[in-house]
């Protein structure tokens, strides 16, 4: 949309004249980035951005990362936020570089990310013209950013730009993208940066808006957990973004209350707790998902109630009251009906339901879920697993073994996706970072060199599937430019691994189009003047991954694994989460 700078926040009285200078608005945005706190970001220039781009060469403080695709760089912006809770950002010029983006906002926007999108527009005669690059981005991408903006006049970019920040960063954050005509990026006029807050200054300034429960919610919230006989916590992606580890960890130890997380919320609690049960849903394990289908309380925070989660939506926890916890009101009884909904800040919420929640010290129920757990665990043990190839759990555990536990891990999505999910022990906060809602393949890559730049003393790993690594494989170039040390596993089954298991499972094994090649990943490595290693036995695996941890720069090791791997177990779609199909001995013959 089109909006006024005084629309959006009260101008602020200059007490620096000496501060107004006359600036092109290409100048002013990148004023209006360094203002804003930003260290790196990651684009592709072109036409109408390009007055931006030769801007950007006087601010060195403005580390641009050159993706070599759009989409990479939106990528890459949103792992960078994700591990380091920042806004991140990229930028793209016209036409189809804006276009490039749409997936990567729409991942953002499913997982409630904070990016900020800058693309160039033609100049503001030829809009509406059908001029050369010219794309409507605001109608294209409204529906997958918080908020957009196309800025018509050079006076109002830089408070654009500090309210674009303010919208991704706040409530539930969200991506946001701002449109740039060339000819206001070329354009003077006299710029005041002490005329605006920045999104720092104007959410510290808010900070008592912040939503949280009132005395009410948290007696009434007090009295059914001290009611329940069999109650859960479900931990989602809000407790990451809401920094709230520690006082999930208080209340789960106070309440003694066990634990599950979300697809996305892995690495929010310690999977070493005893606590802590795994994570539920279509590929959850069974005792998780049968503890669900008992529970006669859930307490359900900063989630959405994913159709992976729930499955058939009438068939999850029938037996259950809700108490549900989110920031925004949006989400309350969508999926299910709250018997209590609390809108606020999981932190505060959590905080503070500790503080009025009763010590707790029964013991039966969890004593319950985890017989459950290891009579799954036992049978587990009791399937042979004859393949001589290297196996997803197993290239996990060496992962896990030579990082120390201490790794950022970047899955794709697909069968990957899932092993690592499940069979990864998550011991350090934030450090699962996938696409979840979205599930966009070819993530991974492109997102783990976000990571890696925004955490560079922390090892990461991609992991990826062989039909996700080659949806932007292109990045590899990227990461040899910027000399970004990333390891990368792929777990190449020759197909498109996740689709051919349904087709297996659902579709008669009829497996169309999931056959699939790839190049020679060792030689590719070369080409692009990296290390490739191939793996083909088990035996080999943890070397391998030693090797790749003691080579500097980044390492590409292709795993090969059984052509017919299945992720277990899994829900058939429309079935209730209890209604499982799990591994047994016959299916490993």
């Amino acid at each position: 949309m089109a909006i006024s700078a005084k629309s959006i926040q009260p101008a602020i009285q200059a007490d620096h004249d000496e501060d107004i200078r006359e600036l092109a608005g290409s100048h002013i945005l990148c004023e209006a980035l360094v203002r804003e706190g930003v260290e790196v970001l990651y684009g592709y220039p072109g036409g109408a951005i390009m007055p931006f781009y030769d801007a950007l060469t006087s601010y060195p403080t403005l580390h641009h990362v050159l993706t070599r695709h759009e989409q990479g760089a939106a990528h890459a912006a949103d792992g960078y936020s994700r591990a380091t809770g920042k806004v991140g950002v990229c930028v793209a010029t016209s036409g189809p570089g804006a276009t490039n983006l749409v997936t990567g906002l729409a991942t953002a926007f499913m997982d409630s990310i904070p990016l900020v999108a800058i693309t160039g527009q033609v100049a503001r005669p030829a809009i509406g013209r059908d001029a050369f690059q010219e794309t409507d981005v605001l109608g294209v991408t409204q529906p997958i950013t918080k908020h957009n903006f196309l800025v018509r006049n050079t006076d109002e970019l830089a408070a654009v730009v500090h309210e674009a920040f303010r919208i991704a960063r706040s409530g539930r954050p969200g991506p946001v993208l701002i449109d740039v005509p060339k000819d206001v990026q070329q354009l003077k006029t006299k710029y005041n940066p002490s005329a605006h807050m920045t999104s720092e200054e104007y959410l510290n300034a808010a900070s008592a808006d912040v939503p949280r429960p009132t005395p009410e919610a948290l007696a009434q919230a007090a009295q059914m957990i001290a009611q329940a006989e069999r109650p859960l916590i479900m931990a989602g992606h809000g407790i990451i973004l809401a920094n709230a580890y520690a006082e999930l960890q208080a209340f789960a130890e106070k309440t003694n209350i066990p634990v599950i997380t979300t697809l996305l919320g892995l690495s929010c609690f310690s999977e070493t707790h005893p606590l802590y049960l795994g994570m539920p849903g279509m590929h959850g394990p069974a005792h998780v998902n049968k503890a669900i289908g008992l529970s006669d309380l859930i307490i359900g925070v900063g989630l959405r109630f994913d159709d992976r989660v729930t499955g058939k939506v009438d068939g999850f926890a029938p037996n259950a009251r809700f108490i549900h916890i989110d920031i925004d009101p949006s989400e309350m009884h969508k999926v299910k009906v709250a018997a209590l909904p609390i809108v606020s800040d999981a932190k505060l919420a959590l905080a503070a339901l500790a503080e009025t929640s009763v010590q707790s010290t029964k013991s039966a129920w969890l004593n319950e879920v985890h017989s459950w757990q290891a009579q799954d665990d036992e049978r587990q043990r009791q399937i042979p697993q004859e393949t001589s190839l290297p196996d997803p759990i197993g290239i996990l555990a060496a992962i896990r073994e030579a990082t120390n536990g201490d790794a950022i891990i970047v899955s794709d999505v697909g069968q990957n996706q899932m092993w690592t999910a499940r069979h990864y022990t998550w011991t350090r906060p934030n450090s699962h970072i996938t696409s979840g809602g979205l599930g966009t393949m070819g993530f991974a890559l492109p997102a783990a060199m976000g990571v890696k730049t925004g955490v560079p003393d922390a090892s990461v790993w991609a992991v990826a599937g062989d039909g996700g690594i080659q949806m932007n494989i292109q990045e590899l170039a990227t990461l040899q430019q910027e000399h970004i040390p990333l390891k990368i596993a792929i777990m190449n089954n020759g197909y498109l691994g996740m689709v051919r298991q349904w087709q297996e499972f659902f579709h008669s094994r009829n497996y169309s189009e999931t056959p699939m090649t790839g190049p020679d990943y060792v030689k590719l490595a070369d080409a692009y003047g990296l290390k490739g290693i191939r793996v083909t036995r088990r035996e080999d695996v943890a070397a391998a991954v030693k090797e790749a941890m003691e080579t500097e720069g980044t390492v590409i090791i292709d795993f090969v694994i059984a052509p017919g791997a299945n992720v277990y177990p899994m829900v058939p779609p429309g079935s209730p989460i209890t209604n499982m199909i799990e591994e047994t001995a016959k299916e490993n013959s």
